[in-house]
């Protein structure tokens, strides 16, 4: 999996990120829009050192977006809106798969999101939003989880 988190404001959003990354096995992070990138002291004090392995790049959004589809990836956001599919029920095909965060307050840009080819979202409750770096370890945790057991059964290491 691979993520791209776009226009992330807070400095220790994107230190919460990189830590995510890190610790869920994401492949690859693109820092896009006016996301920070290292070396910066708010990453480092909540990435904790995940900055330095994390295999992560800047770029420009569309770009990685269109290079990432002609790679196969199915590139989807993490937002709420008409037609997302909740994250328990996302199939993760063959596990190429790209996830786009967006702005703490303002979410994926519209014109992000038309070229995406779907969004998923966290099921909740009462309250309808996490904070960025909260919602990515979640969908972290529940797409790799799928990759993992979709790659273990196919190599029969269940």
């Amino acid at each position: 999996m691979i993520v791209i988190a776009h226009n992330i404001r807070s400095l220790y959003n994107v230190g919460s990120i990189f830590r995510n990354a890190a610790g869920f096995g994401v492949f690859k992070l693109y820092l896009t829009g006016y996301t920070g990138v290292p070396p910066r002291k708010e990453i480092s004090k909540v990435a904790l050192g995940a900055e330095r392995f994390q295999d992560w790049e800047e770029g420009e959004v569309f770009g990685v977006i269109d290079r990432l589809k002609k790679e196969g990836y199915r590139v989807v956001g993490l937002e709420q809106g008409e037609g997302a599919v909740d994250l328990d029920g996302f199939e993760v095909g063959d596990g190429k798969v790209a996830v786009v965060l967006g702005n703490e307050v303002e979410g994926i840009d519209e014109g992000v999101i038309e070229v995406l080819d779907g969004l998923v979202e966290i099921g909740m409750d009462k309250k309808k939003s996490l904070n960025v770096a909260v919602a990515s370890g979640v969908m972290m945790h529940v797409l790799m989880g799928k990759i993992r057991r979709k790659s273990h059964a196919a190599y029969g290491t269940m």
